[in-house]
């Protein structure tokens, strides 16, 4: 069998900003794989289908000195993020020919893998014939980060409640090699949006933000009893008429955050998933005294 392309993503600059395509990602077709032939040593090959790119992935364009909680892309490398592929070759006897597998992968068409463990893969048998893209959003990492992070620090109690922030998600996409463009825009799901269905299911008021009417209207359409666009609206005017708010779930840090702090009631939780850099967006000097964990603690932003 002649060598098939194997189109990838590289990471080929560090983004000062947003990153920016063609310069920050670049769409390499140098590289090819023999399929039949490669050698696998006991592992499978692997064809992409759905790959996520998520929010997060920005921080991983980062110089390697810059330490955090995800290791740095490496540059010249190819980029890599959750997805589901197919396996087209296998010599392991735990991974069939046309087998479905989830996990972290690369930004390419085909990879080779020892296993499925060591690598922090598994395979999905999708009995309930669901899209492969959805084990990418709801059913996958997006979920399970909307879904262990409230089951765990909400303690929500049904009558309470909850204001969430950028409750209408943002656009998130697919990748698809079969264009130099390679990514083609599809929203989903996202976390905030599970948050909101989450807490309708848990019996509590929901309060939810998010910066277009577009969004506005989708959060209605999917349980928010109080959605607004907080680029039009106070966010301090809603929480004074609608509140106190009993859990907070914050997205964005900054100015909402602080119309939280003074629209929360008593005992409320609040939990701080991502975007503590937009804390630095603005100047303050408010104090907010936090009781986390038993303890007293000065948050100053």
């Amino acid at each position: 069998m002649a060598p098939t392309r194997n189109a990838r993503m590289i990471f080929n600059s560090v983004p000062t900003g947003y990153p920016v395509p063609g310069k920050t990602t670049v769409y390499d077709t140098t590289q090819t794989i023999d399929i039949e032939n490669a050698p696998l040593a006991g592992g499978f090959v692997l064809k992409t289908l759905v790959l996520s790119i998520d929010p997060y992935l920005r921080g991983r364009m980062r110089d390697p000195n810059d330490k955090s909680y995800a290791p740095p892309f490496m540059l010249g490398e190819s980029m890599a993020s959750h997805g589901v592929g197919v396996v087209v070759r296998s010599e392991n006897a735990n991974v069939k020919v046309g087998s479905h597998v989830y996990g972290v992968m690369a930004h390419q068409e085909y990879s080779v893998f020892k296993d499925l463990k060591s690598q922090g893969l598994m395979v999905i048998e999708n009995k309930e014939r669901l899209p492969w893209s959805v084990y990418v959003g709801a059913a996958g990492m997006p979920g399970q980060t909307a879904y262990y992070a409230w089951k765990e620090y909400s303690k929500a109690k049904k009558g309470e409640i909850a204001f969430v922030t950028t409750g209408g998600g943002m656009s998130r996409r697919i990748v698809s090699f079969d264009h130099p463009s390679v990514i083609k825009s599809k929203k989903f799901t996202l976390i905030a949006s599970l948050v909101i269905q989450l807490a309708k299911l848990d019996g509590l008021k929901v309060i939810a933000s998010a910066g277009s009417d577009e969004k506005v209207m989708f959060m209605k359409s999917i349980g928010a009893d109080v959605a607004f666009n907080y680029k039009t609206t106070s966010t301090a005017q809603v929480l004074e008429r609608e509140g106190p708010i009993d859990v907070y779930w914050d997205n964005v840090g900054g100015e909402m955050l602080e119309a939280a702090l003074e629209g929360a009631n008593a005992g409320a939780r609040f939990i701080v998933r991502s975007s503590f850099f937009s804390f630095f967006l603005f100047e303050t000097k408010r104090t907010h005294q936090l009781r986390v964990t038993g303890m007293w603690h000065d948050l100053r932003y």
